[in-house]
């Protein structure tokens, strides 16, 4: 597979922002079951090996993911204060779990839980997301699970792009180019 042209600007816009650590977050909006929005935050993990595709984390008990599961259609939105860049993107979203049919994604799976801090593997031991709070002390300190071996509701959450508009706001006019599969065209801001 190729990588797509806009992979280039992302990957500076990346290099460009580097200095600032919540340059790797981004919002990501689904669909609901009752057709509403949903909007959260979330981390980029970096590309799928030599693919288009965002690579995120996310527990398969979450409410993402019961959403993903009725409408697969997702945007990212990513903003770069240092180069005043935002992009756009989006697509269809692959939720990964432990028994999901493509064993090549179960191993970047099982890589990324690998690539993880404790910190964060340690996020998918604590109780039902979404759920009301226990008071129990032991909820939110639990024993650190295997660094090899991934938790079986922790999920590689995939973003296979469609398309990707990207807006510089340097400059007079701005500058915007829609990227979809087949076709970059320059589009007025």
């Amino acid at each position: 597979m190729s990588l797509a042209p806009w992979r280039s600007h992302l990957a500076d816009a990346l290099e460009r922002n580097r200095s600032l650590p919540y340059a790797r977050y981004l919002q990501l909006a689904t669909v609901r079951t009752d057709g509403r929005p949903a909007n959260r935050t979330v981390v980029f993990r970096g590309f799928l090996e030599d693919t288009n595709q965002l690579k995120f984390i996310t527990d398969s008990r979450s409410e993402k993911v019961e959403q993903i599961q009725h409408q697969s259609w997702g945007e990212a939105c990513w903003y770069f204060p240092e180069t005043r860049e935002q992009f756009r993107i989006s697509g269809q979203l692959i939720v990964v779990g432990d028994n999901h049919s493509d064993a090549r994604l179960v191993r970047s799976r099982s890589a990324t839980w690998q690539e993880l801090s404790d910190a964060a593997r340690l996020q998918f031991t604590w109780r039902y997301p979404g759920k009301n709070r226990e008071e129990d002390s032991q909820a939110f300190s639990p024993t650190l699970p295997d660094a090899v071996e991934p938790l079986p509701n922790f999920c590689l959450l995939l973003l296979e792009p469609i398309e990707v508009d990207h807006l510089e706001l340097r400059g007079d006019p701005h500058n915007r180019c829609l990227y979809r599969l087949d076709s970059i065209q320059a589009v007025n801001p």
